[in-house]
């Protein structure tokens, strides 16, 4: 057992949180706690979401990990992703609890680091793969970060972190990175339809910027969100219209503008195909309680 480990409820747990420098948050990504546990028998953690990414590499033991509503067996060298906001659990198994390294992490390029290491939303669980080295080097950013602060811990981390990574990228076979950069793309598209669902933007223009032919990627956005792109604009258009609609008293031409209909009769045809009803029927209905008001989802609410 390590000195510094403390007892809880259902583990024995070694954390350090991090104050992460204004050099460290201007870069791609950054660390921002790492530790290492022994579960208890009973160890469980979730169904819970958390904001940032979390890598975690199985050292011994054995447990099952939950995410996206696919069920991963973890054994020995084992790596596996917590991604924020998702939905995820995992729990060990009583007979052989599990031990575990992990880094919690954040950053605009955090999703690259992860393609890196042949890891992505549609692929979190690598089994088998870890190499004492790459063990070895997240042990080296715990003991960086048990030490405590100094005036060059920022750059010492940063080095420390990305050794991980760089480690973990000779380990990804090219068809994990072939896996990784294909849910990249996707979801890069899916973010640029969120942000410029009311600009105009061609779907032709998103497919071009992420590197696949128009064909390709409405065929793939389809089969991996159970829409197409156009569909997911238009229902983008639809839940910011709704909002504005319970939120404010603009004028229905206003609101049509807002959400990049040219007109008020393009907007209320599409509003009626989608939503059953005018858009001023609509109103009402929130008005006079006849209509529930509309729930902000996630992509949209991300891109308010």
């Amino acid at each position: 057992m390590r000195p510094n480990m403390r007892e809880e409820h259902n583990e024995f747990l070694e954390i350090y949180f991090l104050n992460p420098s204004s050099f460290e948050m201007a870069g791609a990504a950054w660390p921002i706690r790492v530790g290492h546990n022994a579960a208890k028998p009973h160890y469980r953690i979730g169904p819970r979401i958390t904001p940032y990414y979390y890598l975690m590499f199985v050292l011994d033991g054995e447990g099952t990990f939950i995410q996206h509503n696919r069920t991963y067996p973890l054994r020995r060298h084992d790596m596996f992703c917590l991604f924020p906001q998702v939905t995820h659990e995992y729990y060990t198994n009583p007979e052989k609890p599990l031990k575990k390294l992990f880094v919690a992490f954040d950053g605009k390029g955090a999703l690259k680091l992860l393609e890196r290491a042949g890891l992505s939303a549609r692929q979190p669980h690598r089994p088998g793969v870890l190499t004492e080295e790459a063990i070895g080097l997240l042990w080296s950013l715990t003991e960086l970060i048990g030490k405590g602060e100094t005036n060059y811990t920022d750059l010492e981390r940063l080095s420390a972190f990305y050794r991980i990574f760089d480690c973990l990228s000779h380990l990804a076979s090219e068809a994990d990175h072939a896996e990784a950069h294909s849910a990249s793309w996707l979801h890069r598209g899916k973010e640029i339809l969120s942000i410029h669902y009311n600009d105009g933007i061609a779907i032709e223009q998103v497919a071009q910027y992420v590197g696949v032919d128009r064909t390709h990627f409405s065929k793939q956005f389809r089969k991996t969100f159970g829409l197409s792109p156009v569909q997911y604009i238009q229902s983008l258009k639809m839940k910011e219209a709704k909002l504005l609609l319970l939120q404010t008293d603009y004028k229905i031409s206003e609101i049509a503008q807002s959400v990049g209909y040219p007109d008020v009769f393009s907007f209320s045809r599409a509003f009626k195909k989608l939503a059953g009803m005018s858009p001023n029927r609509y109103r009402q209905g929130l008005a006079d309680g006849t209509v529930a008001p509309p729930t902000v989802t996630d992509d949209l609410a991300s891109h308010r």
